[in-house]
């Protein structure tokens, strides 16, 4: 039997050998991180042109996250080397999470903008909070257990 270092962690769902759920990642969590600034800038001007701002950015995590998180899912289902790592889980499990706080907080520009303060600014928080979860266990996949990544033989 197979220990668990053993089995495959090379990505299935890539483009030129480059995992497509690692490229993906980067824009959701841009846009969370922007959602939070925008929201701070709201806070201290008072200008509603933040309030749209908020939208645009909070709906693009969103969706941006929703992508990112479908590819994701099908490479955890697809490759049983990382099928069997728990920072696999963990980290698909704080995304998911990221992805509903991020929904929430889209939904909640989308049809209550005039909760932007406080509510807005809290799911932001929030959304950042799970930005950062989720991003340490995926990069405990990539750097510890080197998931995705090609080896070169080249010096």
């Amino acid at each position: 039997m197979r220990s668990v270092a053993d089995k495959d962690i090379s990505s299935a769902i890539a483009v030129a050998g480059h995992p497509l759920h690692a490229m993906l990642v980067h824009f959701p969590i841009a846009f969370v991180v922007a959602t939070l600034g925008v929201d701070v800038f709201y806070w201290w001007s008072a200008d509603p042109f933040w309030v749209q701002v908020g939208i645009w950015s909070a709906s693009a995590a969103f969706l941006l996250g929703v992508l990112a998180s479908i590819v994701g899912t099908l490479e955890l289902l697809a490759v049983p080397g990382i099928r069997v790592r728990v920072a696999s889980w963990n980290h698909a499990i704080a995304a998911m999470v990221l992805v509903a706080i991020a929904g929430a907080n889209a939904g909640l520009r989308l049809y209550h903008p005039e909760q932007v303060l406080p509510n807005g600014l809290m799911l932001s928080t929030l959304a950042s909070m799970a930005v950062a979860f989720a991003g340490w266990h995926g990069g405990k996949l990539v750097f510890d257990h080197g998931v995705g990544l090609i080896i070169s033989t080249r010096q």
